[in-house]
């Protein structure tokens, strides 16, 4: 039976860039689960899987389609429960949302904005006019003006990581000894940023420097099959 995963890519399929189709991407490697890779540019999105959603990621597995990467983590859990384990149980689950709702409000807020004119370049002219479009619709201002912004407040970045940073010094993933789900949510953020822009975010030395390269080599080194961004 063959699991197939839709993913957010651009005018080069082999570059997806999603930091929710990522976490997905090291669930489903964390797991040992074999899948297909279906890239999905940003105006196909809504077509996928018979109008399902309005995002990606989304994953079918047989008869079974989910989208949301969280809900697919908590699928999958369910679904081979005898494969390593994803979330670590209830305690797990908990943490994960926790470190979901910390990394879109402390990490994508303050990256996101300095990354959209790397993404709008990434995309085919179709897609990069709904891109500008809807972005500018919801910041309020072009995108120019929104990228110069974000770089103005480049600075704040190091200290939103002072959190994980110091649970970093203290053992090699956030769940512990080994990875789990949490950490794949906060390595998504980081995936986007790598495959988008050649801007470097972290600091050699930097404990999550130093984590983030540990997580790129899970897996066989899924994470690090994408070059970054030249």
């Amino acid at each position: 039976m063959t699991i197939t995963l839709y993913e957010l890519t651009g005018r080069d399929t082999a570059r997806p860039f999603s930091p929710h189709c990522w976490k997905t991407v090291m669930s489903l490697a964390h797991k040992g689960l074999d899948f297909v890779r279906s890239p999905v540019p940003f105006t196909g999105v809504p077509e996928v899987e018979n109008r399902l959603g309005k995002t990606v990621p989304v994953l079918r597995d047989g008869d079974t389609v989910i989208s949301d990467s969280f809900e697919i983590a908590l699928y999958l859990e369910k679904a081979y429960p005898d494969l390593p384990t994803l979330l670590g149980g209830e305690g797990g689950i908990a943490l994960s949302r926790f470190i979901e709702s910390w990394s879109l409000t402390q990490i994508h807020t303050a990256i996101g904005g300095r990354l959209l004119l790397d993404i709008h370049a990434m995309l085919e002219p179709k897609d990069q006019a709904y891109f500008r479009q809807s972005r500018e619709t919801r910041f309020g201002k072009p995108l120019e003006d929104v990228v110069e912004a974000s770089a103005g407040r480049a600075g704040e970045f190091a200290a939103r990581l002072e959190p994980l940073r110091i649970m970093l010094k203290q053992q090699p993933f956030i769940g512990g000894e080994g990875p789990l789900f949490a950490d794949y949510i906060v390595f998504g953020a980081f995936q986007w940023a790598r495959v988008c822009s050649a801007e470097q975010l972290l600091e050699s030395g930097d404990p999550v420097a130093d984590w983030f390269e540990r997580c790129l080599d899970l897996h066989h080194g899924a994470g690090r099959a994408i070059a970054a961004a030249a």
